[in-house]
């Protein structure tokens, strides 16, 4: 089967003093191809390291991933990350960032210029392509970031809070790339953030996690981003199931937020 399929993972992190803390505990989820999945909880119920041991920065300490069917056992090109930062190479272009991929796999200029001027065309950055990095606005440097994501054409795209840092008009903007990018691209998206708002609007599925050990609390299937892909984000948050959904995964965070204080006070 086509898609990315977690089965009983779980993260231990040994401690230097001998005790250890329990990141994840049996995470198992099966993403079909072309779907996006957003992830939300929180602080400290494992959102980033679920997200890097998908990437193969880390090696999980049980359970196993495949991805189209083939083991996950380290970073690979079909797996693209977004970070909340760019990472941009901040000395060179906008048109050489995004062409950085293609020219590690030497892949013909001809062909490479071809692929980073559609891209710069579908992120909106063409007339900024001879800039460096450093005299973009924030918002321009995520649509490098993506951009530079997509031409290395990887089956899964991981974001952790690539929004976060932007103001509030721009990560509006920035939303209603993401689904635009979803639904031309076809790729499998898997974001991670803070905002239930964005978690709303960019997960036709939405998972909220709890902490401690980190694990799968509830999961949601809902038509806010379709929506979105062809409507006024800020409409769609006008329909009347957005607000309750919204209202009651507040709930479901804050309760876990004032569990979490609570331990912490026990153990004073």
């Amino acid at each position: 089967m086509s898609g990315l399929s977690i089965d009983k993972l779980s993260m231990r992190f040994d401690l230097p003093n001998g005790g250890s803390v329990q990141a994840l505990k049996d995470i198992s989820l099966n993403l079909k191809a072309g779907e996006l999945m957003s992830v939300l909880g929180p602080s400290g119920c494992g959102k980033t390291t679920l997200l890097n041991i998908v990437a193969g920065f880390l090696a999980p300490t049980e359970g196993k991933m495949e991805l189209n069917e083939k083991q996950i056992s380290g970073p690979d090109a079909d797996r693209g990350m977004v970070f909340q930062q760019g990472a941009l190479f901040e000395w060179m272009s906008v048109r050489e960032n995004v062409g950085f991929g293609p020219s590690m796999k030497r892949m013909p200029k001809a062909d490479k210029a071809e692929i980073v001027d559609h891209l710069l065309d579908v992120v909106g950055l063409q007339d900024f392509k001879e800039k460096a990095v450093y005299e973009l606005s924030g918002g321009m440097q995520q649509r490098v970031a993506l951009a530079r994501c997509l031409a290395n054409d990887p089956d899964v795209i991981l974001m952790d809070e690539p929004l976060g840092a932007l103001d509030a008009l721009t990560r509006e903007k920035m939303q209603g790339l993401v689904l635009k990018l979803w639904k031309e691209t076809g790729k499998t998206i898997i974001l991670i953030t803070h905002s239930v708002e964005e978690a709303l609007l960019l997960g036709e599925r939405l998972i909220v996690m709890a902490p401690r050990p980190g694990r799968i609390h509830k999961e949601y299937r809902l038509p806010f981003a379709e929506m979105g892909v062809d409507a006024d984000l800020r409409e769609v948050k006008k329909h009347p199931d957005f607000a309750v959904k919204r209202e009651e995964i507040l709930e479901m965070i804050w309760d876990m937020e004032e569990e979490i204080m609570g331990r912490t006070e026990e153990s004073k």
